[in-house]
């Protein structure tokens, strides 16, 4: 039996159907459902979706953060919800754009040296800067 999954951000709805296995990067690593699986809400973290559907290519998307949700239905319908801050295909990354704000990002982390950046600057600039490479290690 497949698992329904739904992947959502507060934009658009990027993609629903079903799924043979999800993988998804939570912020205490890597979490594969298939159907049967137990409820869960999991945290996600930066990184990559894979979506196997069966009998076609494996979708894989980059998630910029949210939560995934597990269900079951009393008639045994297993169901993911990726509720991501942002999300993307791998096949809509624009890799110049990720590669320039890879190096910006770089940039503003190397000159803090040099010069007084807020914490909380930082704490986003880190975090922009693993979404950029994020994109780059799976676009390039």
């Amino acid at each position: 039996m497949p698992v329904e999954v739904h992947v959502v951000t507060p934009e658009r709805e990027l993609w629903s159907g079903t799924s043979t296995l999800l993988i998804a990067r939570g912020v205490d690593g890597e979490v594969g459902i298939q159907a049967g699986h137990i409820p869960l809400l999991v945290q996600l973290a930066i990184g990559a979706l894979r979506i196997q559907r069966e009998d076609q290519d494996e979708l894989v998307a980059v998630v910029d953060g949210g939560f995934m949700h597990v269900t079951s239905s009393t008639e045994g319908v297993t169901r993911v919800d990726v509720m991501a801050s942002y999300a993307e295909f791998v096949s809509e990354i624009d890799l110049p754009a990720a590669r320039a704000r890879a190096e910006r990002m770089h940039e503003l982390l190397t000159q803090n040296h040099d010069t007084q950046v807020a914490e909380a600057d930082l704490v986003a600039a880190k975090a922009e800067l693993k979404k950029a490479l994020t994109r780059i290690g799976l676009a390039g």
